[in-house]
């Protein structure tokens, strides 16, 4: 089965807009394990807009399932995940100012960079995994600097998607066997929903773990967070 991690900074997003605790960043992650998810996905950035650095030290005593770090790896962000020890820290090429992610790795013209860094990461037991697109080449260059995962963005796919485009799916399935015939793990996220989630799964061989947030916690607004998170869990079988 692939794992479901859930992306919390939505949840983080709406607690800084009012300035207090609620909703509880910390009980809404236990409660989200507590519903059957196998995950939680934070993606805290500089300016701490949603997730901040003090939520990953706080959830390290909370999440009892995987706890995954996002983030491009500047220098605090580093001494973050090396201070928290994630199960996995996802490694994304995410400019300071970016709304969202928005592109994967150039794992050529980055590869002694994100050698360097993984490397520490790993040195540390800390699990690897980078944000990448379908493109061929950057996937072999992925699998040559040691990581042991590869998170598929998946934007183009769920946009295709929703226009009725299924073919939108070939380069992630081709993507996906290169990479496991590579001995690399598959993760994948970025836009997948409740309406794409198990189209996708059918046809991404040896999916390991999706990681959903701001798609799960639209839905859960009108259909209730743990009814969404079982709807996501049904799916992924």
């Amino acid at each position: 089965m692939t794992k479901l991690s859930v992306n919390i900074n939505k949840i983080a997003t709406l607690r800084n807009s009012r300035g207090g605790n609620v909703p509880n960043l910390l009980k809404v992650a236990s409660d989200i394990q507590s519903f059957g998810a196998q995950g939680i996905t934070i993606h805290p950035r500089p300016d701490e807009r949603h997730i901040r650095y003090q939520d990953a030290r706080d959830l390290k005593e909370v999440v009892t399932t995987e706890f995954n770090i996002e983030g491009n790896p500047i220098q605090s962000f580093m001494d973050l995940v090396l201070e928290t020890k994630p199960t996995q820290v996802t490694l994304v090429p995410d400019a300071v100012d970016a709304i969202t992610s928005n592109a994967g790795w150039d794992t050529v013209k980055h590869q002694s960079f994100l050698k360097e860094m993984i490397t520490e990461f790993q040195q540390n037991g800390i699990r690897t995994s980078i944000f990448i697109d379908t493109d061929l080449k950057l996937i072999e260059a992925a699998a040559k600097t040691g990581t042991e995962r590869i998170e598929l963005y998946t934007e183009e796919f769920s946009s295709q998607f929703k226009k009725g485009n299924e073919e939108a799916i070939k380069p992630y399935t081709k993507a996906a066997i290169v990479a496991h015939e590579l001995g690399l793990g598959i993760n994948a996220g970025h836009d997948l929903s409740v309406d794409n989630i198990q189209f996708f799964k059918q046809n991404i061989p040896n999916l390991a773990e999706v990681s959903i947030g701001h798609e799960l916690i639209a839905e859960s607004l009108y259909l209730g967070l743990e009814n969404v998170v079982n709807m996501y869990l049904h799916k992924l079988k």
